[in-house]
Parts: C-alpha cells; sequence; structure tokens
C-alpha cells in the first residue's frame, strides 16, 4: 500500500508474529500491542446489582435529580423548551429548582481541582461582578441562604473542620468562603438520569451513549458554553481542560453521567507537546492523523463536519473525533460543527457501550496560542491497568490493536445506524477519504 511520507518515525509498524508498535506522532508514547492480550472481557458489571426500589431513580446519588440542594448552587440548567427544543436558563433561585426538570445542570464543583483560592493568591483574582451579583441575588432567598450554608457545612465537615466554625463568622466571613460556589473555575455538567428510563436494576446506568442525539447534542453544547465562560471570567486562565471519567475504574467519584472543565494557568503539557509538533509542520494534524488513518484503513465514520476513526500511539484502546471546521475555538464554531462533533462522539459512546470504562478527553487550541490547532476528542477504553512493565521501560501494552478497534466499533455503528439510535453518518468504508480534511491550516481554508 502506498503510504504518505512522513519524517517521523512510523505510526503503526506490524512485526512477522504479529506484534503491533504503534507511536503517537504528538507525544511519541510507545504502545505494543501483543497477539493474544486482546480476548480478554473488556465490560466492568455493575458490583451489587439489585432490582430499582421506589424512588431510587431520582436519589442514587449527589447528582440525582431529587437531591439538587447536596449540590453547590448551579450555574446553569438546560430544560426542554415550550416547543420541544432545549434552552437554556442561567441562576435558577433556590426557591425555584423544583419549578423545572434539569436535563443537564452546570454546578460548581464542591472540591476543586484548581480552587478559588489559588487562583486569588497566587494572581489577586477577584469574584467577578457578575458572579457576586448572583451570589447576592442567591442569598438574599431564604431558601437559597439555607442551600448555601449547607452545602458550606458540608464541606467544612469533608476538610476535616469543625462545622459548627459556620456559625461563628461574620458576613464578610461567610461571603468569601462561598465565593468559589459562584465563581469557581472548576464545573460539572451532570445530566438528569442516573439509569436509564427502562431499566429495571441497578445495571441500567445510563451513559453518554444512552441519550439520545439530540440530548446529547445539547449536553456538548452546555459544556461549550460553559468552557467560553470559564475562559471569559478569569484573564489569568490559559487553557480549560474538559473531560469526562465514565465509571470508577476511569475515575469517576459517582457512577453518574457528567463532564469536568477546569480552568487552568497553563496550556498543560499536552497542549504544549501538541504545539511544538505542529509549529514543524502546521499541516500535522491532517498528514499523521486523519489522513495516516485514512491510509491505514481505520477510518470509523464521518459527517459534514467531523471524522472519526481508531487512534493510535495510545495507553488505551482510543477512538478519536476531529472537528474539520476552519475555526479553532469550539464556542466560536456554527451550531452546525458542534453538533457534527457531538454527533459522532456520541456514535461512538454507545458503540462502546455504558459497561465499558472511558475517559473522554477534549483538546483544542490554548487561547494564548496563534497556531491553528483543530478541535478534537479522544475516547479512551479504560480495559487494562498500567503495571511494573510500562513503569519500568515507558512501553505500553495496548490490548486492542486499531484495526481490531476500528472492526468492532464499525460493526456495532452499522446496527445502530440500522435501528436509528445515532445521527446520520457514514460507516466505515462510506467515509471519505479525502485528503486534508481538516481546514484549520489557513492554506487549506482557503
Amino acid at each position: 500500500m502506498l503510504m504518505p511520507y512522513s519524517p517521523t518515525a512510523e505510526p503503526l509498524t506490524r512485526l512477522a508474529d504479529g506484534t503491533i508498535k504503534q507511536i503517537s506522532p504528538f507525544t511519541g508514547t510507545e504502545v505494543w500491542t501483543v497477539p493474544g492480550r486482546g480476548n480478554r472481557p473488556i465490560a466492568h458489571p455493575v458490583a451489587g446489582r439489585h432490582p430499582l426500589a421506589p424512588g431510587e431513580r431520582e436519589r442514587a446519588c449527589a447528582f440525582c435529580s431529587g437531591r439538587y440542594f447536596e449540590t453547590p448552587p448551579e450555574k446553569s440548567r438546560v430544560v426542554v423548551g415550550a416547543g420541544g427544543g432545549f434552552e437554556r436558563i442561567d441562576g435558577v433561585p433556590a426557591s425555584e429548582l423544583a419549578a423545572t426538570t434539569a436535563e443537564f445542570r452546570r454546578i460548581p464543583n464542591l472540591f476543586e481541582i484548581v480552587s478559588f483560592d489559588y487562583w486569588r493568591a497566587n494572581h489577586g483574582f477577584e469574584i467577578p461582578d457578575a458572579a457576586r451579583e448572583r451570589m447576592e441575588a442567591y442569598l438574599a432567598d431564604p431558601a437559597g441562604a439555607e442551600h448555601a450554608a449547607s452545602i458550606a457545612r458540608a464541606k467544612l465537615r469533608a476538610s476535616g473542620t469543625d462545622p459548627a466554625m459556620w456559625e461563628t463568622w461574620g458576613a464578610a466571613e461567610r461571603r468569601a468562603y462561598l465565593a468559589s460556589f459562584f465563581a469557581s473555575g472548576h464545573d460539572v455538567i451532570v445530566s438528569r438520569r442516573h439509569f436509564t428510563d427502562d431499566a429495571i436494576d441497578s445495571a441500567g446506568l445510563a451513559g453518554s451513549g444512552t441519550l439520545s442525539a439530540t440530548e446529547h447534542r445539547a449536553y456538548i453544547r452546555l459544556a461549550v458554553s460553559a468552557m467560553h465562560d470559564l475562559y471569559e471570567a478569569n484573564r489569568w486562565v490559559r487553557y480549560v481542560a474538559v473531560f469526562q471519567n465514565w465509571l470508577r475504574p476511569a475515575g469517576a467519584s459517582f457512577d453518574h453521567l457528567h463532564k469536568q472543565l477546569v480552568a487552568i494557568d497553563e496550556r498543560g503539557v499536552s497542549a504544549q507537546l501538541e504545539l511544538e509538533k505542529v509549529r514543524a509542520n502546521p499541516n500535522l494534524y491532517n498528514e499523521m492523523a486523519v489522513d495516516y488513518a485514512a491510509y491505514q484503513g481505520l477510518l470509523v465514520a464521518s459527517n459534514e463536519h467531523a471524522v472519526a476513526f481508531a487512534g493510535f500511539g495510545h495507553r488505551y484502546p482510543t477512538l478519536e473525533v476531529y472537528s474539520t471546521s476552519a475555526i479553532c475555538e469550539p464556542w466560536r464554531m456554527s451550531r452546525e460543527e458542534v453538533d457534527a462533533v457531538a454527533d459522532l462522539l456520541h456514535a461512538l459512546h454507545a458503540a462502546t457501550g455504558a459497561d465499558v470504562p472511558s475517559n473522554e478527553e477534549w483538546h483544542h487550541k490554548p487561547i494564548d496560542v496563534d497556531q491553528p490547532m483543530p478541535w478534537h476528542v479522544t475516547l479512551k477504553w479504560r480495559v487494562s491497568t498500567l503495571a511494573g512493565f510500562e513503569g519500568g521501560t515507558k512501553i505500553y501494552l495496548n490490548t486492542i490493536d486499531p484495526w481490531n478497534l476500528r472492526e468492532r466499533v464499525v460493526a456495532r455503528l452499522e446496527d445502530l445506524r440500522a435501528d436509528r439510535l445515532i445521527a446520520p453518518m457514514s460507516v466505515g468504508e462510506e467515509c471519505p477519504t479525502t485528503p486534508n480534511r481538516l481546514l484549520y491550516n489557513p492554506v487549506l481554508s482557503r
């Protein structure tokens, strides 16, 4: 097969015994797939499976719809509007939390990775005017004041501090402590369902792939708008990490569908590594990602504004979705362009299955970078455990090679499409293999 020229190490090499060696063209990560190690089961059945008790659908965990007052005051929610479409409502007062049904909620993380105090101490960041006004309005409602106080006491208790300290503080001290609930740089986007609507027992968890394609679009759009808001709210933010940990083996605290967004004051290692590579070859994402995947027969699905393929050079079996838009920032893209990425990502989650632990990781151009970098998302199947071999050699054993991953997913996507459980899209061999589909490079978008 004619291969594209590359000045870097060949990303995929198949040896005589069937071993496949992979090198990431972006990070240099080395991965081997050894014959015979890919036959292990990848699903993680729910432990302690039991029939759902009355009311359990709404109260299974703190993210559930019957336990709104166990999470910090929400920043916004998405509801079904009068016309049947989705609408966003910002700053719902505590006394009105039950007035609408939130399909998705944006709430501050109670235990931030990068705390409000971090931004205040290191950058002199203070609560923005809009967040302060929302805090004052929320606390002016007696239900809101009680809600905020109860969450503050819970956080103090969990932090090893006597919650009775709250009662000894004055108004200024209380507001300083509550500032993180209204100006947090670490948000969570929470879905309504803990279990699917037809679940009869605790194994019927509701994941990204069990949403409808329309619901998943709304979920992604809320995350995109939240990302933009975090950039706008704090001038010291250089990158907003967006990720989703699904199931406990993948790092989730709750087996309840949610994404996290964390604002940080640097670009992050992954973005920096990619930047160095793409500065040397501005067309790298085409040549060594989508085009290379097409040459290798690894394309999985595509639509008008996005393309998905079985990735290579990852520690875990990984599916990748790239936006083909000429615009790099998701919040500046058209609704159709964002929905295109959402549709392919939804289909990949559905093909993966809700019983497979996974990490969804978003990658986009940091705001202080002038080099175009396309928005892309990786979906990693956490089906193996890193151990001593990997730690000692920095060679990672990935149990499913890209071609087997592609075949598994394409077969499942064809079934899902036939049952109309995913949005319309091209699958497998139907995907166009035209080079340079990604238009982020200004030379190609002209």
